[in-house]
């Protein structure tokens, strides 16, 4: 189900970190040029926040042990035993959608 949950304006430096009550764990969205992605703002190796890290080659680097994640599937490199939930996300006008 297509949910409204931000808007580009509250993207700081192309990031913005959600808390919803829905889910456990904070999700990362990253607005790149064009396109908005959403991902758990969490490592699998050790918890550590992902919005801390660099976004590269369309992947997102953990700062504390240089695991990388895909930010369309979510797929990882060691030392992250497993990949990242990742979020269907959309732009409509200024609103950004979740696939939740």
């Amino acid at each position: 189900m297509w949910k409204v949950v931000a808007n580009l304006g509250d993207f700081q430096n192309g990031r913005l970190v959600l808390r919803l009550k829905e889910h456990t764990r904070p999700i990362l969205l990253l607005h790149t040029g064009e396109e908005v992605f959403a991902l758990e703002d969490v490592c699998t190796h050790d918890g550590g926040p992902l919005h801390e890290g660099e976004v590269e080659d369309g992947r997102i680097v953990c700062p504390r042990h240089g695991a990388r994640f895909d930010l369309r599937t979510g797929r990882q490199t060691l030392p992250a035993p497993r990949p990242v939930r990742v979020f269907p996300a959309r732009v409509e006008g200024e609103a950004v959608l979740l696939d939740l």
